[in-house]
């Protein structure tokens, strides 16, 4: 692809997705894997539950004896969770059994305590009592039985499948390893937090905005680096992320001016260009190519608002890829308010979703002071890519949205 091609989007997404190099597997305990990608595919150890399960406090009985108008039980025993299931000797009897007991023996009905008395070991229950054969029972293998495939290849893993992973035994499971990712910032402007710093200088802020949507999703191998607009400098750093990390993240120096010399130091280092510029609106300027042994390497714009828009995109998105991670779609809203944009771009606008009367989520437009404003993306949730312009774009436009 030409370096002077400018390139939809979609397409790009497309470039990035068709070069990356599937990152190896790795075994890791089951305490380790929580938002890694799962390579093997998961299956019921058993049936889920794997026995009749009780699930409120109170008493189990024959619910025959129920229908037939028996109101005062014997009580047998107590039946406690974790402990092997005990019987009923006969039907004027109950067993005390604690949530997530057995269902004892002979027993196929459970009646919550707020239904009943006891006194002196006698059972008196009131008139609403169910007689339905196991009501408040969990039936044995109702969730899911042994073999049933519980996670796919693909998945991430969050709380919830790490938790469906422990309940088939897996002390360690088959995942993506993550790959080592370095940012980079370029500029002699700035400064970092807490240091004195000129009127004519700015804070380094977009590697901390990188690194914060990067540890949110769960990476962890992360770098940071800064490098002055020196071309020897800059040649000798990226020589060396470029031996240690699979992902570059370089945030300045990709756009047309006389410091701008990301693209043509990483073609130095043998990165193979595969996109400069993309047609949209903010992050125009972004670069994408791969390395000598496949590093994925990203130069977002400077401007704030333009880097995390192609972070979030794009890169982040990309990772994903590389690990194998099941495509999500974007999810998608109505614009709370019409927006009108004249440039034949697309168009990345931030939004507030607010809920209105009804609970119903909209996408409020909160368009910044230009792609420098950064201050105006507190309280924002994401953004919603608008088609090419020159549009106006009503309320009620459904649109897919980005969080950050």
């Amino acid at each position: 692809m030409q370096a002077s091609t400018l390139i939809t989007p979609r397409l790009a997404e497309e470039a990035i997705n068709s070069r990356l190099t599937c990152l190896p597997i790795e075994s890791l305990p089951l305490t380790q894997c929580v938002g890694g990608t799962l390579r093997e595919n998961v299956y019921a150890e058993r049936d889920q539950p794997p026995f009749d399960r009780v699930t409120m406090d109170g008493v189990a009985v024959d619910s025959e004896q129920l229908r037939r108008g028996l109101r005062r039980f014997y009580i047998q025993a107590t039946q406690a969770a974790g402990a092997p299931p005990l019987k009923l000797a006969r039907g004027e009897n109950a067993i005390e059994v604690m949530t997530g007991a057995m269902l004892p023996h002979a027993a196929d009905c459970v009646i919550p305590v707020e239904q009943y008395d006891v006194v002196d070991g006698i059972l008196s229950l009131t008139a609403t009592v169910a007689s339905t054969p196991y009501h408040n029972v969990h039936r044995r293998g109702s969730d899911s039985r042994q073999g049933t495939l519980l996670l796919e290849t693909g998945t991430l893993l969050r709380a919830p499948e790490i938790a469906v992973a422990a309940s088939a035994g897996m002390a360690r499971m088959r995942v993506s390893s993550q790959p080592a990712v370095m940012i980079i910032s370029t500029g002699d402007e700035l400064i970092e937090p807490g240091d004195p710093i000129a009127d004519y200088q700015v804070r380094r802020s977009n590697a901390y905005a990188v690194a914060a949507a990067l540890r949110r999703r769960g990476f962890g191998r992360i770098g940071d680096d800064h490098v002055l607009d020196d071309e020897d400098m800059l040649r000798e750093r990226l020589t060396l992320h470029l031996t240690t990390h699979e992902v570059l993240i370089l945030s300045g120096g990709v756009s047309m001016g006389k410091f701008d010399l990301v693209p043509k130091v990483l073609m130095q280092l043998g990165v193979q260009e595969v996109f400069h510029n993309i047609a949209q609106r903010p992050g125009r300027p972004m670069w994408f190519g791969i390395g000598p042994q496949g590093q994925a390497v990203f130069g977002l714009p400077g401007n704030p608002v333009s880097t995390l828009v192609c972070l979030i995109r794009y890169v982040i998105p990309a990772i994903a890829e590389a690990m194998g991670t099941r495509r999500v779609l974007p999810e998608r809203l109505a614009l709370a308010a019409p927006v009108t944009f004249q440039p034949p771009l697309t168009y990345f606008l931030p939004v507030a979703i607010e809920h209105d009367d009804w609970g119903r989520p909209w996408a409020t437009p909160r368009p910044p002071n230009g792609s420098g404003d950064f201050l105006s993306l507190a309280g924002t949730d994401g953004f919603v890519e608008l088609p090419p312009g020159p549009n106006t774009y009503p309320r009620g436009f459904v649109a897919s949205v980005y969080r950050w």
